[in-house]
């Protein structure tokens, strides 16, 4: 059984991927080649694996194969598989995924950001990356909201993983580790972890050209943004 974890860039996609590592003892693997978040914070953290077969073989198997994914809805995603859909206020993660890019030497974050926000990334603009995953609404596409995730990461776990009806047994006494302690193990990718951050950092201006793009403003409305 494949299942994609599907989130448009620094939604919260890692803490999904820890939580579902802890709680069920479940690992992932990426749509990519690298798994560059694995790479940098340890596959034991985050409870990476390699991808162990093609897609199909993925789908044909009898065991939960938990893929990650930042791109939109695409050709590799057939309109039957399952998904957990992570989203986040776009404003708040283009904050986060611009701030982390421009730790990198000769990376400016208005720059980052508003390459972003233009959507000439792999992941394509918010709006866009999230509807494809929303739209049309399907019991098997779950979505997840970041502020339910980090808010009650169990019981929002819980329920998606119920919803989709995936055969994963609780580890007893399993324990999810708390963004202080996340934070000290990397503050540069656990930097804020709460909803709103986009309030004190995203200039104006770099909203502004955000809302005026007719997906990200949809997207918003789904969201009650």
């Amino acid at each position: 059984m494949l299942v994609w974890v599907a989130s448009y860039p620094r939604s919260g996609n890692t803490f999904l991927r820890i939580v579902l590592h802890r709680l069920y003892a479940a690992e992932t693997s990426v749509i990519y080649d690298v798994d560059g978040v694995a790479e940098r914070l340890g596959r034991a953290l985050v409870g990476a694996r390699d991808r162990p077969a093609p897609l199909d073989e993925l789908r044909a198997s009898g065991e939960v194969h938990l893929v990650k994914t930042h791109r939109p809805r695409d050709a590799d995603v057939r309109d039957d598989d399952r998904a957990i859909c992570l989203v986040r206020d776009g404003r708040d993660a283009l904050v986060s995924w611009a701030r982390l890019e421009s730790e990198k030497d000769g990376h400016d974050f208005r720059t980052e950001l508003r390459s972003m926000i233009d959507g000439s990334r792999g992941a394509r603009g918010w709006g866009e990356n999230v509807l494809s995953w929303l739209r049309p609404p399907v019991p098997h596409r779950v979505p997840l909201r970041y502020d339910e995730l980090v808010r009650d990461p169990a019981g929002a776990v819980a329920r998606v993983v119920a919803a989709l009806g995936l055969p994963l047994r609780l580890v007893p006494g399993a324990t999810i580790p708390s963004f202080a302690e996340l934070h000290a193990t990397d503050p540069g990718f656990f930097r804020r972890g709460r909803t709103g951050t986009h309030r004190d950092e995203l200039p104006p201006e770099l909203e502004e050209l955000f809302l005026s793009r007719s997906e990200n403003a949809e997207a918003l409305a789904l969201l009650g943004a």
